[in-house]
């Protein structure tokens, strides 16, 4: 089978890259060359950035992003399994999604919320409340936005992992895509803060719920043919956009301090959704799971554990 997704989207995208002359300039290059070329490049760049977090910003935010990036991979991570397997047990992995939401909604509360609302209260004594409240709607809405307006599948849409064609599984990536933006500038506002304590918190609570996530995007691809190092590779990729939503909200409420308590709130707000909206109900998308229900108390209890511990 092709080793491509058969999607406009992705089509679209190559199309644009092939009329790159920087793009065609660097595929003229010799194999070893060329990966000589792209790591000077990433290279390079890393050092741009954690330099100028550095050096603006202060040390616990370029450390933060360095946890963002590390956050992200854990969806390459989750996503090694389908070397071995083609699927698993559909209690398996519901538990494992069941695990994942309440670790999130342990962070969302215990990290976010509680905080913002103090940060709130500092800013604009007894609004706190209601300016984190404001901050959760309005990050509800960008998610609901996102899901209207870009070609998606939903998490339980054709039964998550049995989808039946690469098209359906190219939209199905392109949803773990849009929510693991909002999970990285969760974790970039806690750090901008200041606060490795709750940003550690974050971080682990969605390394943690990235590895299902990761299983999911990999298993189909497998499924279907599609090579299993390159499945692994498109899984990871996924995650990588955490990082740069981390980058965003460390720089946003590191430089307008004010926006904080907002800031909180929205990202609360989107983790909120995509719990409700995603993974919840995919955990019950065969009727009653109570082994999914289970392990979403555990991950709570876990995660509410961590936070306590971790001072």
């Amino acid at each position: 089978m092709s080793d491509t997704l058969p999607n406009p989207l992705f089509e679209k995208f190559q199309s644009q890259l092939n009329d790159c002359s920087y793009y065609q300039k660097l595929l003229s290059y010799p194999k070893s060359q060329r990966w000589l070329i792209i790591i000077g490049l990433f290279t390079l760049s890393q050092i741009i950035v954690f330099g100028s977090l550095y050096l603006f910003i202060g040390k616990v935010a370029m450390i933060g992003f360095f946890i963002c990036i590390l956050s992200g991979l854990a969806t390459g991570v989750g996503a090694l399994p389908a070397i071995f397997f083609k699927k698993i047990s559909s209690n398996i992995f519901n538990s494992l999604l069941g695990a994942a939401a309440g670790v999130m909604l342990a962070a969302t509360a215990f990290s976010l919320l509680v905080p913002g609302i103090e940060f709130g209260n500092e800013i604009w004594p007894d609004k706190g409340l209601w300016i984190v409240a404001i901050g959760m709607i309005v990050g509800a809405a960008f998610l609901h936005l996102a899901d209207k307006k870009l070609p998606h599948l939903h998490f339980g849409s054709e039964q998550g992992m049995q989808t039946d064609s690469l098209q359906k599984v190219s939209l199905f990536i392109i949803a773990i895509t849009i929510h693991n933006f909002p999970e990285g500038m969760s974790v970039g506002v806690s750090f901008g803060t200041g606060d490795m304590h709750n940003g550690l918190i974050l971080a682990i609570a969605v390394a943690l719920q990235n590895i299902p996530e990761g299983l999911a995007v990999a298993l189909p691809l497998v499924a279907l043919g599609y090579n299993k190092w390159k499945s692994v590779g498109i899984a990871t990729l996924t995650g990588l956009v955490e990082p740069v939503g981390g980058l965003l909200g460390i720089t946003m409420v590191s430089i307008f301090s004010s926006v904080l308590p907002f800031a909180m709130g929205f990202a609360a707000g989107a983790m909120l959704f995509v719990i409700t909206e995603e993974i919840i109900p995919e955990t019950h998308s065969e009727g009653r799971s109570r082994y999914a229900t289970f392990a979403l108390m555990f991950g709570f209890i876990l995660m509410m554990a961590l936070d306590t511990l971790l001072v």
